[in-house]
């Protein structure tokens, strides 16, 4: 195979652990629907036994993501919540988590609902200042869990400064990237030991799939992880592996429309005078922006905000009233979604806790798509009037 790691983003999206069909010269990587494989003797085949443990299809996306993150490996799962599910296993009763206070609530769930329990430890922390980390840490943590641009008020994360903080204790740090995608930001290329995607989002891009992935440099942390991948079973099929790598073939493309549009909704939306807040990393005055700046390529397309009304029922009419903006859980795909919060993504997160970190009953959620920016504008002007 081909060594494309050297190319660009866009070359290695489209051909990074991808080569033509041995048998028919297929240049898409064919769908390889088996659950067993063929051996020549017991014990002796070409690296695939059962399909839980390997599947060309699946294998080749693997190959896929790590090149777009600078990874040396990439694995996939069946959804980002199996993903975060496999790292989380790597430790044990007693060990401790200190993670983003401001976090996806699938997550926050996990955490508190499933693992804690087990006797596994989880600190929410505001890391928006990094050095506020080192506070919190202890002899016990061995996690440092963390999403940026977080979700959903966009708070900004500076990675390397964490990486820095932790050095020489023994302490991984895992970036969930799904916002940014690897053609925004790159954590690992700043010292983080993990990367989870959420690959339903950007990497797939067209609300057609569920899907997680996580890469990995270090071979025995990997090996680890493979383990328990292969031990747990939270693995995809082939047919969603196709629709990933089908997706990430114009990730760099939708990208930067979805930052084009990102920028000109949250501009408009910012100049209007029944809208509060909004949260985007690209204004001048959004906490963190110059390292915003620093780690990110560009800015995204997903933004929060509050309107200057600010109460639930006012929301909900709001979000109700779109046309373009479809109102669904979920982001980064091709079309426009506006979402709640409070009662939809991060309905799992007591609301004492939900306000901590920003998240008001009032606050939307913007996932701004790559339909026309003044047909995108047009709606929400209609919608505020």
């Amino acid at each position: 195979m081909y060594d494309f790691s050297n190319f660009g983003f866009g070359t290695r999206a489209i051909h990074a652990g991808q080569e033509p069909d041995e048998t028919t010269g297929a240049i898409m990587t064919p769908i390889f629907q088996t659950s067993t494989y063929v051996q020549e003797s017991p014990g002796k085949h070409k690296g695939y036994a059962y399909a839980r443990g390997k599947n060309p299809t699946r294998s080749a996306l693997e190959q896929n993501i790590a090149s777009l993150e600078k990874a040396k490996y990439g694995l996939c799962f069946s959804s980002g919540m199996g993903a975060i599910d496999t790292v989380i296993k790597l430790l044990k009763p007693g060990d401790e988590v200190i993670a983003t206070q401001d976090l996806y609530g699938g997550s926050y769930r996990m955490f508190t609902k499933v693992f804690e329990p087990l006797g596994i430890k989880f600190k929410f922390v505001d890391l928006y200042d990094a050095s506020n980390l080192l506070k919190h840490v202890s002899d016990s943590t061995k996690l440092i869990w963390i999403e940026t641009p977080t979700n959903p008020t966009l708070q900004i994360i500076d990675i390397a400064a964490i990486v820095e903080n932790v050095k020489g204790k023994n302490i991984l740090v895992c970036v969930d990237n799904t916002f940014a995608s690897p053609y925004l930001q790159n954590p690992l290329l700043m010292g983080a030991d993990v990367v989870m995607h959420s690959a339903t989002k950007y990497l797939g891009g067209h609300s057609d799939v569920v899907m997680g992935a996580l890469c990995i440099n270090d071979t025995a942390l990997f090996e680890k992880l493979a383990f328990i991948q292969n031990s747990c079973g939270p693995t995809p099929g082939p047919m969603d592996s196709f629709l990933v790598m089908r997706g990430i073939k114009t990730l760099h493309v939708r990208m930067d429309r979805h930052c084009y549009n990102g920028k000109e909704v949250a501009q408009f939306l910012k100049s209007h005078p029944k809208v509060g807040k909004v949260n985007w990393p690209g204004f001048a005055d959004h906490p963190n922006h110059d390292i915003a700046k620093k780690q990110m390529k560009d800015f995204g397309g997903m933004l929060s905000f509050s309107l200057k009304d600010d109460n639930i029922e006012t929301a909900f009419e709001f979000a109700k009233s779109t046309k373009v903006f479809s109102l669904a859980e979920s982001l980064g795909g091709v079309e426009s979604l506006i979402s709640h919060p409070a009662s939809m993504t991060h309905a799992s997160i007591p609301k004492e806790e939900r306000e901590k970190s920003g998240v008001s009953d009032s606050l939307l959620r913007i996932s701004v798509g790559i339909e026309d920016a003044n047909d995108l504008i047009e709606d929400l002007k209609q919608a505020l009037n």
